[in-house]
């Protein structure tokens, strides 16, 4: 599956050999596609934040360098520590736990207001206009009687 996460790209923010590890590489119960899930939930997370801002169609589809990389940062902290969860909850590594709550709250100022994604592609302006909390309209001008 083309995936907007790689496997290369796991190696700046978790050994191989602990990610081995929780998927379980050299067991019989091994399945490959246990990461594919996490990425998928990970990114789906991160959709249900950013989607009233930016275009996650864009942001999503993007491959190799075209990604944003502080998305993408975040979309591995977000799926290893659902590789985590998926393993054993209860021994969750603090960092894995930290990491995970700093993408979270950079994702609700995101879709706050609070927090700008430089470079990333937004909406068009008249769905962005859609998508405001604060929606404004008034009636149109009434004819005056002379």
């Amino acid at each position: 599956m083309d995936n907007f996460i790689t496997l290369k790209d796991y190696d700046a923010t978790i050994h191989r050999e602990i990610l081995d590890s929780l998927l379980r590489t050299n067991s019989e119960t091994y399945d490959p596609q246990i990461v594919e899930i996490c990425e998928d939930r990970a990114v789906s997370e991160m959709r249900s934040y950013l989607s009233k801002q930016y275009d996650c169609d864009a942001i999503f589809s993007a491959r190799g360098t075209d990604r944003h990389q502080l998305i993408l940062m975040f979309a591995i902290d977000i799926t290893v520590y659902h590789i985590f969860c998926q393993h054993n909850p209860y021994k969750m590594s603090k960092i894995r736990q930290e990491r995970y709550d700093r993408a979270i709250e950079w994702l609700k100022g995101v879709m706050n207001g609070d927090v700008t994604i430089d470079g990333a592609p937004t909406l068009p302006t008249d769905t962005l206009a859609d998508n405001s909390r604060w929606q404004t309209q008034s009636d149109g001008v009434r004819p005056t009687m002379l």
